[in-house]
């Protein structure tokens, strides 16, 4: 019985649009496929972005073929499309491949033949930005169905590309997002009114084991080590709960190493199901002590020890004469110092030494 021209099966569709979210890609989309053509063989390349090369899917029992041979100029090594291969249209194998072509024919001969590929029908669609997506079916005889579903699937795949496509340049800039407030040591958590975490930054988790102040708890509960900081959370949530208008509140929760916490009431429209968030946590600080901090201004400055000492005092805000006497210094030689520190690090008084450390590269270092 010839095959439908229509695409009337919904969870061959369902599947390719769901395919971006599976691991393996669009793993049950191809075996749909390839079983709707019944065929040995359903296979799906694209170049990603962000990325050099050809990614090739493929649907069992065959083996991953070398699709880079047919469907790019220079193999897997580029994703630049060969040239006759015209979007949208469905191209058979005998088009693919010149007969004065010994590298593909030979390819054809060793790798196609020995598991049964005698036809093959393929398309290529182009995603907005530019990444290019090639899908194809293979077997001994595959008819004119063949060509008439790949034709229709192929804007539907160029839907699923482009959906794709966006998905992983937001999964970068949230990688990339999430480094920057790593290395800041910067994060946010939301929570309910009963103080239970329903979202938060990826690495918050690893500020909890690094200073021991905070913690999820029971119930995925934020839980302070103090209890009566656990008592003014409670109470904060609570307030920000029954009224979304109230004033943030700032905790330090160490000084060395600075941690920090601003609690304010969570006013964004959520997408997630289940309770609402009733208000959101920031965290920020330094992932290093002041020893460690001081080292960081030798090795990036090119301070000596004692002036590193002394440079991270005044960036706390501390008076040069307070500051001297807990170095055991005299106030002459600290000012000695001092002249030194603004020459090696640019800075012309304090408030830029104190920017320059605050917020320099030292911030992320």
């Amino acid at each position: 019985m010839p095959l439908s021209m229509r695409l009337d099966d919904s969870s061959l569709l369902a599947s390719l649009h769901d395919g971006m979210f599976q691991q393996p890609l669009w793993h049950d989309f191809l075996e749909r496929l390839r079983g709707r053509l019944q065929a040995p063989y359903a296979g799906l390349a694209f170049d990603p972005p962000h990325e050099t090369g050809l990614v090739a899917l493929h649907a069992r029992p065959v083996t991953s073929l070398n699709l880079g041979n047919i469907f790019t100029e220079n193999n897997l090594e580029s994703s630049k499309p060969r040239r006759p291969m015209r979007e949208g249209r469905v191209y058979a194998l005998g088009e693919l491949i010149d007969p004065d072509d010994a590298v593909r024919n030979a390819w054809r001969e060793e790798e196609l033949l020995p598991i049964g590929i005698e036809d093959l029908r393929a398309v290529r669609v182009v995603e907005e930005s530019g990444v290019n997506a090639w899908l194809c079916c293979g077997g001994r005889h595959l008819s004119s169905s063949a060509t008439s579903l790949l034709t229709a699937l192929a804007p539907h795949l160029r839907i699923a590309m482009r959906g794709f496509v966006a998905l992983e340049r937001e999964r970068l800039r949230s990688s990339l997002a999430s480094e920057a407030f790593g290395r800041l040591n910067f994060g946010w958590l939301t929570l309910d009114a009963q103080c239970r975490i329903l979202d938060m930054t990826a690495h918050v988790d690893q500020l909890f084991q690094r200073n021991g102040l905070l913690r999820r708890g029971r119930y995925d509960r934020l839980t302070p080590a103090s209890p009566d900081l656990d008592r003014e959370l409670t109470a904060l949530v609570k307030r920000f709960a029954q009224h979304a208008d109230a004033r943030p509140h700032a905790v330090n929760l160490s000084r060395d190493p600075r941690m920090d916490m601003l609690v304010a009431p969570f006013r964004g429209a959520s997408v997630a199901a289940g309770n609402a968030p009733a208000a959101i946590v920031y965290l920020s600080g330094d992932r290093s002590s002041q020893a460690d901090r001081c080292e960081q201004l030798v090795e990036l400055f090119g301070l000596l020890p004692s002036e590193a000492r002394l440079a991270w005092e005044i960036a706390q805000g501390i008076p040069i004469a307070e500051a001297a006497a807990n170095l055991n210094l005299t106030v002459e030689t600290a000012r000695n110092y001092s002249k030194k520190i603004y020459a090696k690090m640019g800075a012309r008084g304090q408030a830029e030494l104190v920017r320059i450390i605050l917020s320099s590269v030292l911030a992320i270092a």
